[in-house]
């Protein structure tokens, strides 16, 4: 391990290895989490089997990257312009990747690139560039004629407001450039349009917004992929459980997708032909497309959301999924080293699938809303196989971290958006089961009871004391709530909204909460088919191998 001091007079190592250095994803946080350490960790092993030296920047000693044997050479060091620069110059490197450690190092990319003495391996930094400039990525799409939802790039809220009336509302609003969906908005009304734009004076000419139409209720999908000379040589298509609007990070991954067609699949490729091509890609990327239904009936709208020219956080999980190390095949086109064949592994039959769910630390956000959006709130994820949807998903939800399902006899407690049928469709899979059902007021009450088709559904009013904590927690001791479904349409506007302290004091006092539409009926699915079996709660892990067979990856 090596570390780097100002004003120093010798050298304790020797610089005679001209390796390729390995950007680490840094410090976890929200955005960079391991997945990305395993990014990092599969690029260095792979230059390894090339024959190259290999030299790592990273500066978390949590990561597999920073441990003594990964590389050739450590640099526990932060990860800036200058200090990659220092190593890089030292090293007399063959080249650098920046492209398997999350957003962290792609952002050096083009300064590195400028430098005139940093050789980038793989795509182009000005083509990855292009990707993260909200304006040009969609001028490029356009050109290729991929379709995207609407868009512009705007100076002035009256600007953003002639194309919000376009369009219709909801619109997106968001900088070019952006990380984790950090900064972006879902705008509902012109009222907080003018909020977010006029009042705050964020939108000027030196300050430009990128304003999208928001599609609600489409499906969303996942393309994970790597290209050499923009041409693609493996990818995966993974589906959403939950609706688009919810940030990928934070959604749960199918894969192979449960409910995409064949077509669809094949669509989704020949758009991730073209997006390779036009950015003319070396290495990894990922992409996000939503499936609009069509009004007028035939086949559905794929149209693309955002492309990052780097590894994302589900290559991990795609490359155990397929059997192929996706970051293996990325490092060989980014050296042009035993570059493999294109191959469809999308095309293959198999008799499972497997659902990445996330894992939120909300309990550690004190106050903080437990509410998904456009945002990324997740800190980690479990991912689990299953020989169908529901069998994967009930696994691989209690796994997550303090997971304890509701048994029945026990209390549900449901809130939020009584014009949601979805309400009344978990309550047809859980009232036979023979919970206790609460809600939260009187609307919600009459919406599940009249709603539901089974019409001896009962359901109790409890109050909510929502400004005592103590009180509160008796309440849920008292009904013995033990889950929480909560599907609020918006994000709470102030601490004593209902479905605030509903969905806060559930994350708090320990309780399962589902706040996301498509995931809270699945895991109601989950709980009517599995429950009254003898083995409806998992007892034991599988075997990766009794899946997919051969050495882990």
């Amino acid at each position: 391990m090596e570390y780097t001091t100002y004003n120093a007079s010798t050298h304790d190592v020797e610089f005679n290895d001209h390796g390729v250095i390995v950007l680490g994803s840094g410090v976890y946080r929200i955005g960079s989490s391991v997945e990305f350490d395993w990014c990092a960790v599969n690029a260095t092993l792979s230059l390894k089997e090339q024959g190259k030296k290999t030299v790592m920047i990273n500066y978390n000693p949590e990561t597999y990257s920073t441990d003594f044997d990964v590389a050739d050479k450590l640099y526990f060091e932060e990860l800036s312009y200058e200090r990659v620069m220092d190593i890089y110059e030292l090293e007399s490197a063959q080249g650098v990747v920046v492209s398997v450690g999350g957003q962290l190092p792609q952002n050096m990319a083009l300064k590195l690139q400028e430098s005139g003495k940093a050789k980038v391996l793989g795509t182009d930094p000005k083509d990855i560039d292009k990707a993260e400039d909200r304006k040009q990525f969609s001028a490029i799409l356009d050109s290729i004629g991929v379709d995207q939802p609407a868009w512009s790039e705007l100076t002035s809220y009256a600007e953003a407001q002639q194309f919000a009336n376009k369009v219709g509302y909801p619109v997106l609003v968001r900088p070019s450039y952006v990380l984790s969906g950090a900064a972006m908005t879902v705008i509902r009304s012109e009222a907080e349009l003018e909020e977010k734009l006029n009042a705050a004076a964020e939108v000027s000419p030196d300050h430009p917004v990128v304003i999208t139409q928001f599609i609600e209720g489409a499906r969303e999908i996942d393309v994970d992929a790597v290209a050499h000379d923009g041409k693609v040589l493996v990818h995966a298509v993974s589906e959403h459980i939950e609706n688009a609007g919810v940030h990928s990070g934070d959604a749960s991954l199918v894969l192979p997708p449960a409910k995409l067609s064949e077509d669809t699949i094949k669509r989704v490729k020949v758009i991730a032909d073209k997006v390779a091509k036009a950015w003319k890609i070396t290495g990894p990327f990922n992409m996000q497309i939503i499936d609009a239904d069509n009004p007028n009936g035939g086949e559905s709208s794929l149209k693309v959301i955002e492309c990052n020219l780097r590894a994302s956080r589900s290559f991990p999980f795609v490359s155990k999924v397929l059997g192929t190390n996706f970051i293996d095949v990325a490092t060989r086109a980014l050296t042009s080293t035993n570059v493999p064949e294109p191959v469809d592994l999308m095309s293959e039959k198999r008799d499972y699938l497997a659902v990445k769910v996330p894992q939120f630390s909300w309990t550690r956000l004190a106050g903080a809303d437990p509410y998904l959006g456009v945002e990324m709130s997740s800190t980690g994820e479990m991912a689990c196989f299953g020989t169908d949807l529901v069998e994967a998903y009930w696994t691989a939800a209690q796994s997550m971290m303090n997971f304890r399902c509701p048994q029945p006899g026990e209390g549900l407690l449901f809130g939020g958006d009584i014009t949601n049928p979805d309400l009344a469709k978990i309550v047809d899979y859980v009232n036979p089961l023979g919970y206790k059902l609460f809600a939260a007021n009187e609307s919600v009450k009459n919406h599940l009871e009249q709603n539901s088709k089974d019409g001896s559904v009962k359901v109790e009013v409890i109050e909510f004391p929502k400004e005592d904590k103590r009180a509160l927690r008796e309440v849920f001791e008292k009904y013995d709530i033990r889950g929480v479904f909560n599907l609020a349409k918006v994000r709470a506007s102030s601490l004593v909204d209902e479905d605030y302290v509903m969905r806060r004091n559930a994350v708090d006092f320990g309780v399962p909460l589902f706040m996301e539409t498509k995931t809270a009926v699945l895991f109601a699915q989950c709980m009517s088919e599995k429950l009254p079996k003898p083995e409806g709660i998992p007892s034991e892990v599988r075997p990766w191998a009794d899946f997919i067979g051969g050495r882990p990856l």
